[in-house]
């Protein structure tokens, strides 16, 4: 199989750090949070992931409706990601997520099918398929 898109991000200096891509669209400071002992005041590690999580997620959604007669266009579909870190039993880290999507345009039931099958279909979710705890929760408008 072929790759249909890769890109390369260079992090220096850890969560105090900075990150760049290859192409220089981004280019941010990183900071530790203050709720883990840090100045806080830039970015870091988990808000990159959630943004990544939930904008990959709602176009999972928006492409899972493609050839159907409900259709989730742009504009119809939000997806806050809530990422959170956490001690494990062996002395390292475990993510966990929460997705809170919200589709307008559907009922609940087509809007909880779109919302499994965007699941199954979204790079994101599958990558941390048996890793990460996913918690979604879908409401319509």
């Amino acid at each position: 199989m072929s790759t249909l898109y890769h890109t390369k991000v260079t992090a220096v200096g850890g969560r105090g750090g900075t990150v760049r891509s290859e192409d220089g669209l981004l280019d941010l400071q990183l900071a530790l949070p203050t709720s883990l002992g840090g100045k806080g005041g830039a970015t870091n590690p988990e808000q990159l992931f959630a943004a990544g999580y939930a904008a990959c997620f709602g176009n999972a959604v928006i492409h899972v409706t493609r050839g159907k007669t409900e259709k989730v266009k742009d504009g119809d579909i939000v997806v806050a990601a809530e990422v959170g870190l956490s001690p494990n039993a062996s002395g390292g880290f475990v993510l966990s997520v929460a997705l809170d999507v919200t589709i307008t345009g559907l009922d609940q039931a087509s809007a909880e099918a779109i919302v499994a099958a965007a699941h199954a279909v979204c790079p994101y979710s599958n990558a941390v398929k048996g890793n990460i705890d996913v918690k979604i929760t879908v409401t319509t408008r």
